[in-house]
């Protein structure tokens, strides 16, 4: 049986334009120690996914239409907020996507990565002292005993996020989320913080389930790849099978979109066009009006095409159109990393 079970989760904003659907029955599994990588542009609904998760999302707006997300024997949708309080922060734990924000400006590093011991371990104050400043040294932040009485502000944005990586890890939780942990920091500084990632999950076993838009970084660090397009997975694969034989036209779309593959002194693909609005009814293939294949006419318009196994462990979305050939005029070469 896998760590977490997610089956069929729906996660709808009601709006005063309509009913948004951020996440549109989407399943997925995570097995203990995995990496499972959450991939597509922004508002794909990779972070509401995992925001649904945890119970963070705001009610209202939002709610959570239907799905299961079974741990450890418990529904994470069904719980109580009493009974979710003692898993997120805990068990199931989350690095934001932007520090800065994520961490209180008005508190001491030390104030707030000790709260997680008090409220989940019952260690004093001094002895959970001690355990966040091991955590600050493990995570690579030099003179951690005297750092961790600074303010967010006096961090780096590199030190701020590896703050967010101890904090996260600090009660040596069975899931980690990781939202975009890379996005706001410079290339160097990435590396420095997909390499502590790793180092971590390493030393305690950890699962992650890893949200970017960044297809490069899901080649260093995932085990597994959902490719999400307007609330929906277009395709699930190893991360080998994603790169080596990508099937939906979304899938190489974003392939052919990493700057790193492009011909020097020609234009950087993008992928035309905007996704469609998810507050509107979207009758057949939502990636139709964007896709470049040879057989984009054969795109699905009277019904929304679902996830079939074309080979072991990789499913793609049964739309004959998006399933075809690119263009000549269009065509690329895959990638392996």
């Amino acid at each position: 049986m896998a760590l977490l079970e997610v089956r069929n989760l729906k996660t709808y904003f009601h709006t005063r334009e309509g009913i948004v659907r951020a996440v549109d029955d989407v399943s997925f599994d995570v097995e203990r120690g995995q990496t499972v990588g959450i991939v597509g542009e922004s508002g794909s609904g990779k972070s509401v996914t995992c925001y649904s998760l945890m119970r963070l999302i705001p009610e209202p707006p939002g709610k959570i239409e239907g799905g299961t997300a079974m741990f450890d024997g418990m529904d994470l949708l069904k719980l109580t907020p009493k009974e979710i309080q003692k898993v997120r922060g805990d068990r199931i734990t989350m690095i934001f996507q932007e520090p800065m924000t994520s961490l209180n400006p008005y508190l001491k590093i030390s104030t707030q990565l000790i709260e997680p011991l008090q409220i989940h371990r019952g260690m004093g104050k001094s002895e959970a002292l001690e355990k966040a400043i091991a955590e600050l040294d493990a995570v690579g932040i030099p003179d951690a005993k005297n750092r961790i009485h600074s303010y967010a502000h006096e961090f780096s944005g590199g030190m701020r996020q590896r703050v967010m990586i101890a904090m996260a890890l600090i009660t040596r939780p069975e899931i980690l989320i990781a939202d975009e942990p890379t996005t706001a920091l410079d290339v160097t500084i990435q590396k420095q913080v997909l390499d502590l990632i790793r180092t971590r999950q390493d030393d305690l076993g950890t699962a992650i389930i890893f949200i970017t838009h960044d297809l490069t970084v899901v080649s260093e660090v995932c085990d597994y790849v959902n490719v999400m397009y307007a609330g929906r997975f277009v395709e699930r694969a190893p991360v080998k099978a994603i790169f080596t034989e990508p099937k939906h036209a979304y899938t190489r779309a974003l392939q052919k979109s990493i700057p790193a593959i492009q011909e020097k002194g020609k234009d950087l693909y993008t992928i035309p066009g905007l996704p469609p609005l998810l507050s509107q009814e979207i009758p057949g293939c939502a990636f139709g009006p964007r896709c470049e294949t040879a057989t984009k006419d054969q795109c699905l318009t009277d019904k929304r095409p679902i996830l079939v196994e074309k080979n072991p462990q990789h499913w793609v979305q049964d739309c004959p159109g998006c399933l075809g050939s690119f263009q000549k005029s269009r065509r690329f070469k895959n990638s392996s990393f």
